[in-house]
Parts: C-alpha cells; sequence; structure tokens
C-alpha cells in the first residue's frame, strides 16, 4: 500500500470463547472520511482500541504508510474516544497544551495549537474553566480538540457526534472535511447514519465483529436489489402475484415498494400496473444509508460480538 494509508488486516480479536473480531480487514487511504458503522457490540470499539494499542490482536496486523504500528507511529495519531478521555479537574487549555507536550510537541508550539483549536471549535471563553463545568457537548468539543491539537497524520474518532447539538454538529463536521482535504485519513464511528452518509467518501458496515459491506453507498446500492415505487389507485390486493423475480416490501395505501431481483424486468412490472388502470407513481427507489444498514444488520445470526 501507498504512503498515508491505514491498514487493518485481517485482525481477530476474542475473549474466551466470545469473538470480538474475526478477521476485519479495511483500509482508509490518505484524504479520505471513512464511516465505521455497525449495532452496539459490533466491534467498532475494539477495532479502534486495537489501531491505538490499548488492546492488542490475537492475530492480523495493523499498518500505516505499510509499516506495522508502533509506539512512535500512535503518537502520531489522534484519537477520541467514546467514554470521556480528559482530566476532569484540569483546565481547557492546560490540558490541550498537556497532551500535545506528551505527543512530543515544544511547548511554545503547543500552546499555539492549542489556542488555534480553542479557537475553532468555539471554547475561547472557556478555556480557563476546568473539564467538568462543562456541558457534554463543550467536553466533547475539547475531547476533538485534544485529538487534533498535536497535529496528527491520521484521526480515528469513535462516536465524535455525541451528545452535539446542530451548531456544533456542523462545526464538528466542517474540522473533518478540512483534516480529509489536508491528506489526512480520518476514520469515526456514528449511530447518525444520515450524518455519515453526508459526510463519508466511504462506509464499513460492521456485523458480529466482520466487516459485511464496504464501499460508498452507490456501491451498497448496487450491491442490492432494485427497488420499485408504484401507485396504482384502483389495483386490488396481489396484483403483482405471478411476476417473477418481484418481491412487494411494504404497502402503503395505494403505494407499494416493490423489490426487482438482479436482472429483473422493470417493464413487466409497469405493464401490470397498467393493466390495472391510471399509474400515479412509477420510479425507482434509491435506498437511504439507514435502510441499507438495516437491510445488513437483519441478516444477523449467530452470538453478538462485543
Amino acid at each position: 500500500m501507498a504512503e498515508g494509508v491505514l491498514e487493518i488486516d485481517r485482525i481477530s480479536k476474542r475473549y474466551g470463547s466470545t469473538v470480538a473480531l474475526q478477521d476485519m480487514a479495511f483500509t482508509v487511504r490518505a484524504g479520505e472520511l471513512f464511516g465505521f458503522v455497525g449495532s452496539n457490540g459490533a466491534g467498532k470499539t475494539t477495532t479502534m482500541r486495537i489501531v491505538l494499542g490499548v488492546l492488542a490482536a490475537d492475530s492480523g496486523e495493523v499498518r500505516w504508510g505499510g509499516q506495522p504500528v508502533g509506539f512512535e507511529t500512535r503518537r502520531r495519531i489522534g484519537y477520541m474516544p467514546e467514554e470521556r478521555g480528559l482530566y476532569p479537574k484540569m483546565k481547557v487549555l492546560d490540558q490541550l497544551v498537556y497532551l500535545a507536550e506528551l505527543h512530543g510537541m515544544p511547548a511554545n508550539q503547543a500552546l499555539r495549537s492549542a489556542e488555534t483549536w480553542v479557537a475553532r471549535l468555539g471554547l475561547r471563553d472557556r478555556r480557563d474553566d476546568e473539564v467538568q463545568k462543562l456541558s457534554l457537548g463543550n467536553q466533547q468539543r475539547v475531547q476533538l480538540a485534544a485529538a487534533l491539537v498535536h497535529e496528527p497524520e491520521v484521526l480515528v474518532l469513535d462516536e465524535p457526534f455525541s451528545g452535539l447539538d446542530p451548531v456544533a454538529v456542523d462545526v464538528m463536521s466542517e474540522v473533518l472535511r478540512e483534516q480529509a482535504a489536508a491528506g489526512v485519513p480520518v476514520v469515526f464511528s456514528s449511530h447518525q447514519l444520515d450524518l455519515v452518509e453526508r459526510l463519508c467518501h466511504r462506509i464499513g458496515i460492521v456485523r458480529n465483529g466482520q466487516m459485511v459491506a464496504c464501499g460508498t453507498v452507490d456501491d451498497l446500492r448496487t450491491g442490492g436489489g432494485t427497488r420499485l415505487v408504484v401507485d396504482v389507485p384502483n389495483a386490488r390486493p396481489g396484483w403483482t402475484d405471478g411476476l417473477p423475480g418481484v418481491t412487494v416490501v411494504s404497502v402503503d395505501g395505494t403505494r407499494s415498494v416493490l423489490e426487482l431481483a438482479a436482472g429483473g424486468d422493470d417493464q413487466a412490472v409497469l405493464n401490470a400496473a397498467l393493466a390495472t388502470g391510471p399509474v400515479r407513481e412509477f420510479s425507482r427507489h434509491q435506498p437511504s444509508l439507514t435502510e441499507l444498514f438495516r437491510n445488513v444488520v437483519t441478516q444477523e445470526s449467530g452470538d453478538k460480538a462485543v
């Protein structure tokens, strides 16, 4: 792989008889926003902790720029844990300077960087407050600043949008776009799938500790069948019976959503609809990431991962 690529190469992790990860594999390219989604307990946080060295994988390898990730490499990663990783009684600015210095920044540079991120994330008026006195949303902003203050080469963020109001979500989104535009690989997990769909270049869906779907939203849509929306006010129930490769997904009054199998003939569906009388709507339905995710996770079987 080329320099600037984060590679998670078939990492596995067990806790006794419980499989947390099984051959988890994906890459995050330089300048890419990669959304990492899955149900609670699917293995997202475990993966991120292994990338950071907080946990050790039973097998597999994490590489950055083609080299195994070690201590020095991890100092160049910006990490934002889902749970608060801040010192509650330490002041905001002092804490950011301290964390930057821990990552090897000289004191003057650390102070300049901390001041920059305090201002960028709307925390200038809270710079001398203890973290524990901040709202949860502002604590989340400080957590992001802590991940960015040492000018990381990779960003790994676990639920960065949790607890943020809409204005803060916009600020966070813009910061992540800026980082990607500067060439930083960014991987983040989130349950806000509309936000993931809007922000990310590629998305990985995790189920039971395995990557079960990965690609752009268009790629993921291509992997499923075609859906048609048909509104036929005079049709009787069962009007699609006998149409090969057609499954009724849902019916709402006179409006039906139909699944057309690969290679199915949408013109046959249209002809059947016209045979019932007037057709008020006949269109292809583009599933959202939420629908794609639901389709994947509802195929789940067996034990859940942690």
